[in-house]
């Protein structure tokens, strides 16, 4: 990577003379080892790159690894960089589309889109099935539904809709990783749909799906 470096001399550049700089000139800082010109990269393009990570990935949690990530790539491959054949921008914009279109690849294939919304629940008592039942009634059924679903299942569920807990925020209250709290909790919701709307029989009572 070509670059003039006369402008900070042999000196380390301080944090304002970084953020004074053209990109050219950072991305050179930084492949001589001058770690702060990425803090001010991360400064100037974070919610560039952040909002180009949540659009793909549709999640606010994902687009922020990815951003962090971008960054920590921007760094690995700094001596890569060709001023000649393009601005940084554009560089830095082919590294986070391709790595946001390959994080979405691969939640496509962890089923991460199927999810449920947390407000699924409530939805119960909005949906189809509020006609079909008094409020007492659905919040009968509910509570049975969730007795029948797995301890797991119930747990991530009963911290979502009750406590308001995102699944990451259940991930870290129960040490499970983030995708085990979406699979129980996309499970549950499954389970516990299919409970509420089972159809009755003719006394009036819930029929068995078994």
């Amino acid at each position: 990577m070509s670059g003039d470096d006369s402008k900070f001399g042999s000196a380390q550049p301080s944090l304002a003379e970084l953020r004074r700089s053209t990109d050219e000139q950072l991305m050179l800082q930084l492949n001589n080892g001058v770690n702060d010109a990425l803090a001010v990269l991360f400064e100037r393009y974070q919610h560039l790159v952040f909002s180009i990570a949540l659009k793909i990935v549709r999640d606010r949690g994902e687009a922020e690894d990815l951003t962090q990530n971008v960054f920590l790539e921007i760094y690995r491959s700094v001596a890569q960089f060709d001023p000649a054949k393009g601005t940084l921008k554009v560089w830095l914009l082919q590294f986070a589309y391709h790595r946001a279109f390959n994080r979405k690849k691969h939640l496509n294939a962890r089923k991460f889109y199927d999810q449920e919304s947390t407000e699924d629940i409530e939805r119960f008592s909005q949906g189809v099935t509020s006609g079909k039942y008094a409020p007492a009634e659905l919040q009968r059924l509910l509570h049975q539904g969730l007795a029948s679903l797995s301890r797991s299942q119930k747990r991530v569920i009963e911290l979502a809709s009750y406590d308001g807990l995102s699944m990451k925020e259940i991930a870290d209250k129960t040490g499970n990783s983030l995708s085990n709290v979406r699979h129980h909790y996309y499970r549950g919701l499954l389970k516990l749909r299919s409970f509420v709307t089972r159809p009755m029989n003719s006394s009036g009572m819930l029929g068995n799906d078994d």
